[in-house]
């Protein structure tokens, strides 16, 4: 499980794709000084498994269903990613649940600077908007953040990017039409459920 609260920001230093894989190298010596082959990283929001590291750099192994499901195939050597550890027993829960299980592929739709923040608005298939409420949390590349305003019309989620925010994700790094990965509140999938099974007359 994970936070939503950025680690820090890796570099991504290689892709070799397979024919139902991808391996990805990511440069980062605070994340390599507290890993082990095994660890859950969540690369973009997106919890992938450790299978290689030194001091400087560690390496992941991403799925054929991954790379359909997330924005993780689309990256290519250079770009910034978003890193966070998995959150141990006890420590305290900074974001909200992230569980690194990623929903859908978002497509940024506008980026307004203001005075002290910038609106990043997000596309996200219909089906899922659903799940989002304003003032509600979503995970937008791994990143913790609260909706704040919603466009059925056109599936679009705002959120308001604070200078902190800007400054150690990806996230200001964005451009119109760049592909994001989306987890919706897990909590809102399990009221519907919920709700669905009481409403079919499960007891």
């Amino acid at each position: 499980m994970f936070t939503g609260l950025i680690s820090s920001l890796g570099v991504v230093e290689a892709i070799t794709k397979g024919s139902e894989y991808a391996q990805l190298t990511i440069k980062d010596a605070k994340i390599c000084g507290q890993i082990q082959i095994g660890d859950s990283v969540s690369v973009n929001g997106t919890c992938l498994s450790v299978t290689a590291f030194d001091n400087q750099q560690f390496s992941v192994d991403v799925m054929v269903q991954t790379l359909k499901l997330t924005a993780i195939g689309s990256l290519t050597k250079g770009d910034l990613v978003n890193l966070e550890l998995a959150t141990k027993a006890g420590e305290p829960l900074g974001g909200h649940i992230v569980q690194g299980h990623v929903d859908c592929i978002g497509k940024v739709a506008e980026i307004k600077p203001a005075e002290k923040w910038v609106a990043l608005s997000v596309t996200i298939p219909e089906e899922k908007m659903r799940y989002v409420v304003p003032q509600g949390s979503i995970a937008i590349d791994g990143v913790s953040l609260t909706v704040g305003e919603l466009d059925d019309g056109k599936n679009t989620i705002t959120v308001w990017l604070i200078p902190q925010t800007l400054e150690l994700t990806n996230l200001g790094k964005k451009s119109p039409a760049d592909l994001v990965n989306i987890e919706v509140d897990i909590l809102a999938k399990y009221v519907e459920r919920l709700v669905n099974k009481k409403s079919a007359g499960d007891k």
